[in-house]
């Protein structure tokens, strides 16, 4: 029965894009804020659209593409501004502990990995674990900027570790 689940909605995803994808591309080449090219995103909203567990209960296909939409440009412009930040840092290295092309690009992909991992956080769990792993606050004081209990910041720190020995996992 599964099976014939997955068919149907793929049939429904192929219809949605026969119907909307010129649209949605319309949409998007008139959006400021699009770091990439319309198609390109288009192909990813579908390709999104074909991970749903039921694309059939969507009942406004034009608002649930441009929520995927906005989603994967809103990655994408944080992926692209970790790696200006990590290429900002790199200028400041003395040439002589310069990498080479090859270990920048596994640097930033570990950087996006992080960065993925530690989006999946509560907005608190990610702020208290980047100051601890980061600023090298302590707990106490992260409770005090953070405005929470101790306990808080102990419980937003295993997430923060859970979740990067997780991903480490899936290396």
């Amino acid at each position: 029965m599964a099976r014939v689940a997955g068919v149907l909605d793929a049939r429904l995803v192929e219809t949605m894009f026969r119907e909307h994808s010129s649209w949605l591309g319309s949409w998007l080449s008139r959006q400021p804020w699009t770091v990439h090219a319309s198609e390109d995103i288009v192909s990813d909203v579908f390709l999104s659209l074909m991970t749903l567990p039921n694309v059939g209960s969507v009942r406004e296909p034009r608002a649930m593409m441009t929520t995927i939409a906005k989603r994967i440009i809103f990655d994408a412009r944080r992926r692209k501004k970790l790696q200006n930040a990590y290429e900002d840092a790199l200028l400041t290295i003395p040439e002589a502990v310069d990498v080479s092309p090859e270990e920048r690009l596994i640097i930033v992909q570990a950087l996006q990995k992080i960065d993925a991992v530690l989006s999946q956080l509560s907005p608190r769990a990610r702020a208290a674990f980047l100051m601890s792993q980061i600023d090298g606050m302590s707990n106490k004081e992260i409770a005090q900027e953070l405005n929470v209990s101790l306990s808080a910041v102990s419980k937003y720190m295993t997430q923060g570790f859970s979740a990067v020995y997780l991903a480490r996992a899936e290396i």
